[in-house]
């Protein structure tokens, strides 16, 4: 065997080798490209929520596949400005992405009136985390049964009902309904979704709208689930219709509260879809499919594609909705 024979055996066997190693590499991220060092993973919110553990599953997954650890980086305060602020202010190679909920990229732009970033300019969606349907519950001492119900009694009568975070989806359906139906519906500022169900279960609210996880751990205080948001039932509770089904109807209805992976919208396109892909492929892990489980979510992980038209078609109306609030803009 000749110099040349032996220096080309030894290249493919590296090669063989590296396939070995990594064998579910893309294009992409052959050749010294994406990646090749390793991702930061920006949470807008405290580490322990849906968020922070979506994004905790799809580093693992990418530092399983594609051999280049991704680092999740916890950054709350100001309605997700704080950390989405380091997001755009980093360089805008694909390195650095953020997380964070609907209102953080939406309501934001309503209810603050200056901000450190555009949020149509600077920032771009890549992949959509589904929350799953969230909880309507009533007081079991009120006698609510349904949605319609709901509507019936606080038409009737003022209305307590919870709310945890300012410009909210709850926020929203309540000025809905209090415009749209004479409805009297007073909201209850909290600091948490676990507060209000807290007090919630003491008796001290009419009816809330949070998490499914959340509301199960104290739906035996007293609460009746009278219905869930989305387009879909919940799994863990199949024999609750939704809203829609009830007759909740208008833009507001297809409205679905989700967490978004951003980047700045300067990443390049082919790393953009890179990740999105990614995602995509992260909801067949064994962490995604037992959160999923766990959570009563049904929905799957969605790409850029889809983000992209949620992110066009959505957008709008939740400004729109927001800006009918008339909240105090900061």
């Amino acid at each position: 065997m000749t110099r040349t024979d032996r220096r080309k055996l030894l290249l493919a066997s590296a090669g063989a080798a590296a396939t070995a190693a990594f064998p579910h590499r893309t294009p992409l991220a052959q050749g010294g490209g994406y990646p090749n060092r390793p991702i930061k993973l920006i949470v807008v919110s405290p580490a322990g929520g849906l968020t922070d553990n979506y994004a905790r599953m799809f580093a693992e997954h990418l530092s399983a596949k594609y051999g280049q650890p991704a680092v999740v980086e916890n950054r709350p305060g100001a309605s997700g400005i704080i950390g989405l602020e380091a997001m755009v202010k980093s360089p805008a190679d694909g390195y650095t992405v953020g997380f964070g909920s609907t209102g953080n990229f939406f309501q934001t732009r309503v209810l603050y009136r200056k901000l450190p970033f555009d949020l149509e300019k600077d920032i771009t969606p890549i992949a959509i985390f589904p929350t799953g349907p969230l909880a309507l519950a009533a007081t079991e001492r009120s006698g609510i049964r349904d949605y319609k119900g709901m509507l019936e009694y606080a038409r009737r009568q003022r209305t307590t009902m919870g709310n945890y975070i300012k410009g909210s989806y709850q926020q929203i359906l309540a000025g809905n309904w209090n415009r749209d139906f004479g409805c009297q519906f007073e909201l209850v500022q909290y600091k948490g979704e676990v507060p209000m169900w807290v007090d919630m279960a003491a008796g001290q609210l009419d009816v809330s709208i949070g998490s499914y996880q959340a509301f199960a751990k104290v739906r035996d205080k007293g609460l009746r689930l009278i219905g869930v948001t989305g387009r879909a039932r919940s799994p863990r509770e199949p024999e609750v219709p939704t809203m829609i089904e009830q007759g909740f109807s208008g833009p507001i209805s297809r409205l679905e509260a989700t967490i978004k992976m951003v980047a700045h919208s300067s990443v390049p396109a082919p790393i953009l879809d890179f990740l999105g892909k990614a995602a995509v492929e992260s909801n067949e892990t064994a962490r995604a499919k037992a959160m999923r489980e766990a959570m009563g979510i049904p929905d799957l992980i969605v790409g850029r594609a889809e983000a992209l038209r949620v992110w066009r078609e959505d957008g709008p109306v939740w400004v729109r909705e927001v800006q009918a609030l008339n909240l105090p803009v900061d």
